[in-house]
């Protein structure tokens, strides 16, 4: 699981801002508790998950190779419904 050091950090991940679906090298699995988001690309990836309802998940950064984690989708029906690629919006 990766985890955000330092304030600056996890509030420049708060303040990301979705650019797209992820390229087919990232690939996620999901239950209703985790959702982990593996990069299988050469270059490290901005990340994020989008859910049915909207719940809005900071940023993550995975390097080539590593997993990170996100909330799963609950057991209030809600869905993943894929990964999107993201940056962090100037502060």
């Amino acid at each position: 699981m990766l985890s955000v050091a330092g304030s600056t950090q996890a509030a420049a991940a708060e303040a990301a801002s979705v650019d797209g679906a992820a390229p087919a090298c990232v690939r996620y699995s999901t239950s209703w508790r985790y959702t982990f988001v593996s990069n299988g690309c050469d270059t490290p990836q901005q990340v994020t998950v989008e859910y049915r309802d909207g719940t809005s998940v900071p940023c993550r950064t995975a390097a080539p190779g590593d997993t990170v984690t996100f909330p799963g989708y609950g057991t209030t029906g809600n869905e993943v419904l894929g990964v999107a690629v993201c940056g962090t919006t100037p502060a």
